[in-house]
């Protein structure tokens, strides 16, 4: 998990930044990115690509990103620019908020299969980055875990829907709840079954 990073280690880059993105195929809510300078003097064991891991294992792991890494950040971009941009450009938008929040400008970055060209700064997109840096994978997990705790406090506000527990995701439970109750606020609009939902419902007031 560390070859890419220990190539650029050897070659004099020392604040690496792996980045990443959690929520581009959910119906509700942000998509969130992670961005993440792990200390080359520490190794994290057990990073990997945040959907392998069970939410236990993600939280855990998280706590430990948080506290050893030299920085990190998170970069939100919500639903109304999801609509506004599409879900490709508001992941890349998401990415570049975390970058930017950094508070060690980076040597360079690896994102995951994300090309972030207009950065100042060098860049490589991994092909299933995730899987194969421990900084992609720190930062999807941070990415994963920011967004799940986010979607639970949607759950708090809008609890009909189940956001706790599917986070927002197509599954049968959240479209038999759009089907009951319609979308809320935070639901994308151009995501085909709310898309349709909200025709069918404008069929019906004309």
């Amino acid at each position: 998990m560390y070859e890419y990073e220990n190539d650029l280690y050897q070659r004099g880059l020392i604040s690496v930044c792996g980045t990443d993105e959690a929520g581009r195929g959910p119906l509700a809510g942000p998509v969130v990115a992670g961005a993440v300078i792990l200390n080359p003097n520490h190794v994290i064991e057990g990073l990997d690509d945040s959907k392998k891991l069970t939410q236990k294992k993600r939280e855990e792991l998280a706590i430990e990103i948080k506290k050893y890494a030299l920085a990190y950040g998170i970069g939100y971009v919500f639903e109304n620019e999801i609509d506004q941009i599409n879900i490709y450009q508001a992941s890349r938008k998401a990415m570049l908020k975390a970058i930017n929040t950094l508070t060690i400008s980076p040597d360079f970055i690896l994102s995951d299969a994300m090309p972030l060209s207009t950065q100042s700064i060098p860049y490589l997109a991994i092909v299933k980055g995730d899987q194969l840096s421990a900084s992609i994978a720190a930062a999807s997990i941070l990415a994963k875990v920011s967004r799940d705790e986010y979607m639970s406090l949607m759950d708090m506000k809008y609890p009909e829907y189940g956001f706790a527990i599917h986070k927002g995701y197509p599954t049968r439970a959240h479209l038999d709840a759009l089907a009951k109750y319609g979308p809320c606020p935070i639901h994308r609009k151009t995501y085909r079954p709310i898309r349709m939902l909200l025709e069918q419902q404008q069929k019906l007031e004309i």
